[in-house]
């Protein structure tokens, strides 16, 4: 009774197992077939978007360029943690003129991809922002400094008075102005 539960046990774990690989496929199917379908000068936009669908991703300058995209990825084996392998990486260009017939068209698979130069130049940052903390513990101090929030309201009603008159002048009109309330205009 014991050995069959066991067998029983063993035959449910190996049938949840399946012996098929996945394969995660994003983008348009068979684009490189597809591709060979569209001729330079000829084809239109109705034409690529019946064949090809919408774009992945449009780009508007002075002419349209669309963008089509195939990847197929799937997990190696057992012995290597099931990674991720692209079987399949594929990018189609479309350059539509003005008149919506296809201008120029450039596909690149992996190969191609993998000749492409990219620099090496990064771009300085010229702010320095705040991490979430230092702000976080900011606005705490300054809720324990000030719980009411009354110092930002004094500071703005009694600003330093200057040795000028004129403006010492305006000064006291200004604090009658906001201690008397709207009754009271200026």
């Amino acid at each position: 009774m014991k050995n069959l539960f066991i067998f029983l046990l063993i035959a449910l774990f190996f049938s949840a197992c399946n012996l098929k690989k996945v394969v995660k496929h994003h983008g348009v199917h068979f684009l490189n077939k597809k591709q060979e379908k569209l001729i330079i000068h000829k084809s239109n936009k109705n034409d690529i978007l019946s064949l090809l669908g919408p774009p992945s991703s449009k780009s508007t300058f002075d002419n349209d360029l669309w963008i089509y995209i195939e990847r197929k990825i799937d997990h190696t084996s057992l012995r290597k943690f099931g990674e991720e392998r692209i079987i399949v990486n594929n990018v189609l260009l479309l350059e539509i003129d003005k008149m919506g017939l296809l201008k120029t068209k450039e596909f690149m698979d992996q190969s191609k991809m993998q000749d492409l130069k990219f620099t090496e130049r990064v771009t300085e940052s010229s702010y320095k922002k705040n991490t979430f903390i230092y702000d976080f513990l900011s606005s705490m101090r300054q809720k324990i400094n000030d719980p009411l929030g009354k110092r930002k309201k004094n500071k703005f009603l009694y600003p330093a008075i200057t040795a000028n008159s004129n403006k010492a002048t305006m000064f006291v009109i200004l604090i009658i102005g906001f201690t008397a309330g709207p009754a009271v205009s200026l």
